[in-house]
C-alpha cells in the first residue's frame, strides 16, 4: 500500500478541507506514491518517536499534531523541529498528521472523549456555518432517480442524521438545440419543450468537484443545467466540541474523580462546584477555552478541555464548571480514533500505536 492509499482513507473520514486555517494537516514529509513499510501512530512527533519508527522499520508517522506548524527558513539544527525534519529524511520516514480536520467531524476525537465518559445523545458542540452549498438542477423526469442516486453517492442530500433528503419538483423545461449540438431528446433549430423535474439538495462545499462530477455523468443532458447557492445554515456535521449526556446523573466531584482516571492526568485542574450532581457535559479535545461560552449557552454543567489560562477559568462565572484535564491527556484518545480508522478502512494493513509517552508535561 502507499502512502496516497492509507491516507486517503483517512482523508475520506476527516478531510483535510475541515482543517482550521492556522493549521497544517496532511502530508508533511515524503511523497505519496512511496510504498509503506509499516505506520507508527501517535500524538506528537518527537525525536524519540523517529527513533522508535526507525527501529521498528514504520516509513510512515501518522500523527495527531503536525510536525511543521509555521515555515521553515533553515535547516541547521538548531531545534528539535529542525533536527526531526532533517532525520525523517535522511531515514526515508514520512509524516502525515490529521490535526483540527480529525477535530472537526463528528465521528473524531471529541466522540472517542465522548465514548469513553458513557456520554449519550451527542451532538457537536459549536457547528460550523457557511460550509454548505444547494445544488438545484433540471433533468427529465425519467432520469430524476439515477441524477440524484448519483448526487447523493457524492456525499450530497445530507441532514443531520438523514440522508437522500432533496426536494422535487415537476416543471416544463424549454432549449433549441443549435447547429453542431447532439441533442437527447429535440430537434436541432427546433424549440423543445420538455416534462422536467428541478431537484434541489444541499452539499458541504468542499464536496463540490465531486458531486458536481456526479452530476454531469448521470444527467442525460449534453449541456447539464445546475445552480449552486451558498447556504449559511449550520452544519451540524462539522464543528468545535461535543455536548451530550449522561445515561445516570453523577455527582459532580465523584465524576471530577472519574474523569481523572478515564484521562490518566496527574491533575483535574477545576472551578467552583456548583451543583452536587451533573449531567450534561461538553468536551473539547486540547485548547478549548474558545467554547466556554458555547458550553453555557448549552445548558452544561460541566465542560471538560485542556489548556486553560488563569483568567479563563473565571468565565465559568458560576454557571458552569470548568475542568482542564491536559492538553495531551485530552487528545490521548486520538491514537485509538486514527488506528480505528485504518482497520476499517483496510483490515489487512498492520499499523501500530507508538508505544512513546509524547506529553512533555510530568506532575509531581
Amino acid at each position: 500500500m502507499t502512502i496516497k492509499e492509507l491516507t486517503s482513507k483517512i482523508e475520506e473520514f476527516a478531510p483535510l478541507a475541515l482543517q482550521e486555517g492556522y493549521d497544517n494537516a496532511g502530508l508533511i514529509i515524503g511523497e505519496p506514491e512511496t510504498t509503506i513499510t509499516g505506520a507508527l501512530i501517535t500524538v506528537d512527533v518527537t525525536e524519540e518517536v523517529i527513533a522508535e519508527a526507525i527501529q521498528k522499520k514504520c516509513n510512515l508517522i501518522i500523527a495527531h499534531h503536525p510536525l511543521i506548524f509555521s515555515g521553515i527558513k533553515k535547516l541547521n539544527n538548531k531545534n528539535p523541529v529542525e533536527r526531526m525534519v532533517t532525520n525523517s529524511i535522511k531515514n526515508n520516514i514520512a509524516i502525515y498528521a490529521a490535526h483540527t480536520n480529525l477535530d472537526n467531524v463528528a465521528q473524531g476525537v471529541n466522540a472517542a472523549i465522548a465514548k469513553k465518559l458513557g456520554l449519550v445523545n451527542t451532538s457537536i458542540l459549536a457547528p460550523k456555518e457557511n460550509l454548505l452549498k444547494k445544488l438545484v438542477t433540471f433533468c427529465p423526469v425519467g432520469h430524476a432517480l439515477q441524477v440524484r442516486n448519483a448526487v447523493f453517492g457524492a456525499g450530497a442530500g445530507h441532514i443531520g442524521n438523514y440522508d437522500s433528503c432533496s426536494f422535487n419538483t415537476s416543471g416544463e423545461g424549454t432549449f433549441r438545440a443549435m447547429e453542431g449540438a447532439d441533442p437527447f431528446v429535440g430537434e436541432v433549430k427546433k424549440l423543445h419543450f420538455e416534462k422536467e423535474v428541478r431537484i434541489e439538495t444541499i452539499f458541504p462545499g468542499y464536496q463540490k468537484n465531486k458531486v458536481i462530477a456526479a452530476l454531469i455523468q448521470a444527467h442525460p443532458y449534453e449541456e447539464v443545467a445546475y445552480d449552486i447557492y451558498p447556504v449559511e445554515n449550520q452544519f451540524g456535521n462539522v464543528g468545535a466540541g461535543m455536548i451530550g449526556e449522561l445515561k445516570v446523573e453523577e455527582n459532580t466531584m465523584g465524576f471530577l474523580l472519574r474523569i481523572k482516571q478515564i484521562f490518566k492526568t496527574g491533575c483535574v485542574k477545576h472551578t467552583k462546584i456548583i451543583n452536587e450532581k451533573l449531567s450534561k457535559v461538553a468536551v473539547c479535545g486540547g485548547s478549548g477555552s474558545f467554547l466556554v461560552q458555547d458550553a453555557i449557552a448549552a445548558g452544561a454543567d460541566i465542560f471538560i478541555t485542556g489548556d486553560m489560562k488563569y483568567h479563563e477559568f473565571f468565565d465559568a462565572g458560576n454557571k458552569i464548571v470548568i475542568a482542564d484535564v491536559g492538553h495531551y491527556e485530552s487528545e490521548q484518545f486520538s491514537k485509538e480514533l486514527l488506528m480505528n480508522i485504518i482497520n476499517k478502512k483496510s483490515p489487512t494493513f498492520a499499523a501500530r500505536i507508538s508505544e512513546t509517552n509524547t506529553n512533555p508535561i510530568s506532575y509531581l
